[in-house]
């Protein structure tokens, strides 16, 4: 099974910001030895606890401390950027990683509509732009834009002979035509919503065309929380549960343990987290094993991009090292 890891670089309470990007570099470094094949950074913005605003740059920053993981996006947000921009500055990467970075895009706007408007300089919504872009944004990388495209003339530097791949983060059978149409890999969302799998997977499939990819291909990305006992696991997941609380009420630090045990919870919050747990993967290595077995059987794929977010970094490499240990 081909293994990766999703880092939305989330800050823990009472961490300086300087110290979580340093143990991220530390993570990816890690993960390399491990044995983990990709390592992806999400673009956030305007949060008090997701680190990660800037993929392209701590792409570049773990590339260069790491030997032959690959890097990514997990992934851009398409819509808010200018399609020449993202390809010049992934050719730039790739120039300096070849064959070590995978470009990853998304139709999410980023946040709430006045972060949005913040990031475009208050331009005009361009989400249903996003077809448009994604062609843009594979003419630019191969120099393959229609004769007739007014920016057929324009070319990117630096003009490398290769471009990284493109996927496309998708969660709807919208999102999966896209990709299929255009021979391009598909990222499916497990962690955010599962619920709408088998009809975005079979678009996707049925739909698609030979381009980037010959046939088609798709990675998973699901939040697992492994420890040495099922009752560690949970300890340590409960972290996390409590993180996806507070991602609604606007608050994305992870908090601590011992914070969480002065927080009451409320029928509701215990159904919701419940609900949540559909999204993840907590328990031993084995049971981790046999979940992304039964994930890799119903997905039809063997990738898959692990999401960790609870408290301690300690923790988290420690769950990191006992999947790998058990998988790869």
């Amino acid at each position: 099974m081909k293994l990766g890891i999703l880092d939305q670089v989330p800050m823990p309470q009472g961490s300086d910001p300087s110290d979580v990007l340093n143990d991220t570099i530390e993570l990816a470094k890690s993960a390399e030895k491990l044995g983990y094949q990709r390592y992806w950074l999400a673009e956030h913005h305007n949060t008090n606890g997701l680190l990660s605003a800037a993929p392209e740059i701590l792409m570049t920053r773990i590339a260069s401390a790491t030997e032959f993981i690959k890097v990514g996006s997990g992934g851009i947000l398409l819509p808010q950027y200018s399609p020449l921009k993202v390809a010049e500055t992934f050719k730039t990467i790739e120039a300096l990683f070849p064959g070590r970075v995978d470009l990853g895009v998304g139709r999410s706007p980023g946040g709430t509509e006045r972060t949005r408007a913040a990031l475009t300089d208050s331009r005009e919504s361009m989400m249903s732009a996003f077809p448009r872009h994604l062609d843009e944004l594979y003419g630019f990388l191969h120099n393959e834009l229609p004769k007739q495209h007014e920016y057929r003339m324009v070319k990117v530097t630096p003009r490398t002979g290769s471009a990284p791949p493109i996927w496309v983060l998708g969660l709807s059978p919208r999102s999966a035509k896209l990709a299929a149409e255009r021979g391009l890999g598909l990222t499916f969302g497990h962690f955010i919503n599962p619920d709408k799998w088998e009809e975005t997977l079979r678009v996707y499939r049925e739909h698609f065309k030979p381009g980037q990819f010959d046939e088609p291909t798709v990675n998973v990305c699901v939040f697992t929380v492994c420890a040495e006992t099922q009752e560690e696991a949970e300890r340590l997941a409960l972290t996390q549960d409590m993180w996806l609380l507070s991602i609604e009420k606007g608050d994305s630090q992870v908090h601590a343990p011992e914070r969480l045990k002065e927080q009451g919870l409320t029928s509701a919050d215990l159904e919701k987290i419940r609900h949540n747990r559909r999204r993840m993967i907590v328990g031993t290595p084995e049971k981790v094993k046999t979940s992304l077995e039964e994930l890799s059987e119903r997905y039809q794929t063997d990738d898959f991009l692990l999401i960790t977010n609870i408290y301690s970094p300690e923790d988290k490499k420690k769950s990191y090292e006992l999947i790998a240990r058990e998988m790869i």
